[in-house]
C-alpha cells in the first residue's frame, strides 16, 4: 500500500500554528483559520488528516473543540484527533461527532487500561502517540519524561487492538531536522502494529527515505507533516507522488 502522508493542524487558542520541540512558547502562527486551511490540505490531494488540540494536551481537557467541529464540518476526507482525551466518555464523544480515529498519548502511559477498553470498543479507530525525548516516552504536552523506553511501551500494547502507534522524535518536531528513521524503524520492527512516523520531515528527502525503511520493514505505514508544507520546503503534489511508490504496509 501507498504512504499516508497527514498533513497536521496544530490548535493553539483556535489558530492553526506550528510549534518547535512542543514548546508552546515558541509557536508559529500559520492560519487563524483551521477549517479553510484543512480545506486547502484537501484540495491538495491529501486524502487524511492530523489534528492536535495543543491546548488540550497541557490542559488535560479539550480546549479547541470549536475549531476542530469546525475542520470536520470543511472537509470529508478523515480526520484523527488528538490532545487532551483522558476518558472514554470523551474518545466516545468525538467518534460520534465524526472523528475518524482519537489519539491516546499521556492517557495511554497513565491508564493502559482505557486504551485496552478503547481498543475493544472501538476497534480501528484508536491510535496511540509515542512521544519520546532521547528514546524515553514523554508526556503532558511534552512536558514530562516518563522512565519507559518508546519501544518498551509500544510492546505493551501490541495485544490492545489498536490501529496504529504515531512515533515522534521530540527533538525534531518542527525543527525541519529530517525523520529520525533509526528510531521509528526499531520501533516498526518490535510489534506488528502498523507505525507512522512524526518530527522533522523537510522536504522530499524525508518521503523517499521513509519509502525506503517501509520497503525494509513492511510496517511503516505514513508520516505526519507540518512545518514542512507551511513553509513550503516540501511540494505537496511531489510528496504525495512519491509516497504511492512506496510499499508500506502489506495489505
Amino acid at each position: 500500500m501507498p504512504l499516508t502522508l497527514y498533513p497536521a493542524i496544530d490548535l493553539k487558542d483556535g489558530a492553526c500554528v506550528r510549534l518547535k520541540r512542543g514548546a508552546m512558547d515558541q509557536a508559529t502562527v500559520y492560519a487563524d483559520d483551521p477549517a479553510a486551511q484543512a480545506r486547502r490540505f484537501e484540495a491538495q490531494g491529501f486524502t487524511a488528516l492530523h489534528v492536535v488540540d495543543l491546548n488540550g494536551a497541557f490542559a488535560g481537557k479539550p480546549v479547541n473543540a470549536g475549531a476542530v467541529r469546525a475542520i470536520l464540518a470543511a472537509v470529508s476526507m478523515p480526520v484523527q484527533l488528538g490532545g487532551g482525551i483522558r476518558d472514554m466518555a470523551g474518545i466516545e464523544a468525538w467518534l460520534a461527532l465524526g472523528i475518524s480515529r482519537v489519539i491516546l498519548g499521556s492517557a495511554a502511559v497513565k491508564n493502559p487500561a482505557l486504551v485496552r477498553a478503547a481498543g475493544a470498543a472501538f476497534p480501528g479507530r484508536i491510535v496511540v502517540g509515542i512521544d519520546a525525548a532521547e528514546g524515553m516516552v514523554a508526556t503532558e504536552g511534552w512536558a514530562e519524561v516518563s522512565t519507559l523506553a518508546a519501544t518498551d511501551m509500544a510492546r505493551r500494547l501490541e495485544d490492545a487492538g489498536i490501529a496504529a502507534i504515531i512515533h515522534t522524535d521530540i527533538a525534531r518536531d518542527g525543527m525541519l531536522a529530517g525523520l529520525n528513521l533509526e528510531a521509528t524503524e526499531a520501533l516498526a520492527r518490535s510489534v506488528a502494529i502498523p507505525v507512522i512516523a512524526s518530527g522533522g520531515v523537510a522536504g522530499i528527502g524525508d518521503i523517499v527515505a521513509l519509502r525506503a525503511a517501509a520497503g525494509r520493514t513492511r510496517n511503516i505505514m505514513g508520516t505526519i507533516i507540518g512545518r514542512a508544507l507551511y513553509d513550503g520546503s516540501l511540494d505537496p503534489a511531489a510528496a504525495l507522488a512519491e509516497a504511492a511508490l512506496a510499499e508500506g504496509v502489506a495489505c
